[in-house]
């Protein structure tokens, strides 16, 4: 097998690459709007618009993409500088997991689920007290979390109380 190398990009291609990487995402074609954000941040690693579009590409792909996918989005928070942003795109990495596996289905979904969309209303929380002045993004992501949980009828699990058996004198 003939192993291709990948071609850099130039640094000044790197607005317009970045364009075509918001595009793809619109049209659903999460897979190549990663491909681009990796192409931008070999040559501008910490490029923070490509940062952030790379993790919502790869959490567009939660539903149907590849099993790391989260893994991959979660590196990517600690490279972001702005600590409002790493609360709030670490509620959308989690609000997207609990999401994709919500409609995923399966035994053990809505506990699962539950979980994970409450994680994501924990950071919301965080980056709700740090966002800039008329910033309210994570209080609608919260309230989005809130409708998740209705809607599917998310719930945390419920714990047993014990009771012990009274034996009859």
């Amino acid at each position: 097998m003939h192993e291709f190398e990948l071609k850099p990009i130039q640094s000044d291609a790197v607005p317009r690459a970045l364009e075509k990487a918001e595009r793809y995402r619109l049209l659903n074609e999460p897979a190549e709007a990663e491909s681009i954000c990796l192409d931008v941040l070999a040559i501008d690693p910490d490029n923070q618009v490509a940062l952030v579009v790379l993790l919502l590409a790869v959490t567009d792909q939660f539903r149907a993409g590849p099993a790391e996918c989260f893994a991959q989005a979660q590196a990517v928070i600690p490279r972001l500088t702005d600590e409002y942003q790493r609360q709030y795109y670490s509620g959308i990495l989690w609000e997207r997991r609990g999401h994709a596996r919500a409609l995923h289905g399966g035994p053990g979904t809505t506990t699962t689920a539950y979980h994970w969309i409450r994680k994501a209303m924990e950071f919301y929380e965080l980056a709700e007290r740090l966002r800039p002045h008329g910033n309210d993004d994570a209080i609608l992501r919260w309230n989005t979390c809130v409708r998740l949980c209705q809607r599917f009828h998310l719930y945390p699990e419920v714990e047993e109380v014990y009771q012990p058996v009274l034996g009859e004198d």
